[in-house]
C-alpha cells in the first residue's frame, strides 16, 4: 500500500477520529464478547465464541488498512490548486457530447469519492480521463458503456 492517499484536511481528521474509535471503544468491546462467549463452555460448539472471534479478526483488519491509509495520506490545501487544469479538488462543468447534458463533478481522493454529492474518484475512469484537461478540451473516457467524449466547460474550487 505505497501509494499516496490525497485527502481534504476535514477527511483526514475525520479517519484519524474512525481509528481511535476503533481502538478505543470497539476493540474492548469485541475482546469483552470474546471474554463473555468463552466462560459460556465448549469452544468447539459454540457459535458465540466463534462469531466474536470472527468480528475481532474484521475489526483488526478495517484498524489495520485505515492506519495504512493515514500513514500514506498526503492532505491537500485548497489554496495551492491550480484552477487552470482539471486535478484533484477542483469542481469540472462537462457537456457530454453524447447526449448534450451537463453536469459537475468535483474531483476527489477515493476515500471522499460520492456520486450522489457529485463527487467521483480520481481514479475513476471519468476522473481518470479529465485529469490535466483545460478549460475547452475534450476528454475520451472508456467506460464499460463505449467511448464517452466530454467537453470541459468550467474549472473551479
Amino acid at each position: 500500500m505505497a501509494e499516496t492517499n490525497y485527502v481534504t484536511k476535514e477527511t483526514f481528521e475525520q479517519m484519524k477520529v474512525e481509528l481511535q474509535h476503533m481502538k478505543g471503544v470497539e476493540r474492548p468491546a469485541a475482546s469483552k464478547a470474546i471474554a463473555e462467549a468463552r466462560e459460556k463452555g465448549d469452544l468447539k460448539e459454540n457459535a458465540e465464541y466463534d462469531a466474536a472471534k470472527e468480528a475481532q479478526g474484521m475489526l483488526e483488519a478495517k484498524i489495520k488498512y485505515l492506519e495504512g491509509v493515514i500513514a500514506t495520506a498526503r492532505i491537500l490545501d485548497e489554496t495551492t490548486i491550480d484552477v487552470s487544469k482539471v486535478s484533484i479538488l477542483t469542481k469540472v462543468t462537462l457537456t457530454n457530447l453524447g447526449t448534450k447534458k451537463k453536469v459537475t463533478y468535483q474531483i476527489v481522493s477515493e476515500k471522499e469519492a460520492d456520486l450522489k454529492l457529485g463527487k467521483i474518484s480520481v481514479t475513476s475512469p471519468i476522473g481518470k480521463g479529465l485529469l490535466g484537461k483545460k478549460i475547452g478540451e475534450t476528454a475520451e473516457v472508456q467506460a464499460p458503456a463505449g467511448v464517452l467524449k466530454f467537453k470541459v466547460e468550467d474549472i473551479s474550487l
